[in-house]
């Protein structure tokens, strides 16, 4: 994995309003709004702002919040954690490894096998379908 590590002037000409928004000011959007959270094909959830790979759609699951949710990435090295205390509560903040965009967060409510729910933005995401072999 390289790196990504754009200005802030680079990310804002490169993503839409909602992507800067959510990626580069830890925003949020509204739940129910991300066409992803329909997505059923087989393939992968990306990286909005480098395309990294980050989730199977196999991990995907409803999980009734309005957000794309995940029970596990891709690999455990696609993305970080960090600790949010914002909205006067700790959460565990997910961000991509590759280029640092916020994600979402990670809550111990999901199903098996992990237990884990990865709420994501689906603004932060781009889905790849597998291609027909």
């Amino acid at each position: 994995m390289t790196k990504i590590d754009k200005s802030e002037d680079e990310w804002r000409a490169q993503l839409t309003p909602e992507q800067f928004y959510v990626l580069r000011q830890e925003g949020t959007e509204r739940a129910f709004t991300s066409p992803l959270n329909n997505e059923k094909r087989e393939g992968m959830f990306v990286c909005a702002g480098c395309e990294y790979p980050l989730f199977d759609a196999a991990t995907k699951f409803d999980s009734g919040t309005g957000w794309p949710s995940f029970f596990a990435p891709v690999e455990s090295e696609a993305v970080t954690e960090h600790v949010d205390r914002k909205l006067f509560m700790k959460r565990t903040e997910v961000r991509c490894a590759n280029c640092g965009g916020h994600l979402g967060h990670v809550f111990p409510d999901g199903p098996d096998p992990t237990g884990l729910r990865y709420c994501m933005n689906g603004v932060a995401l781009n889905f790849k379908a597998k291609e027909a072999a």
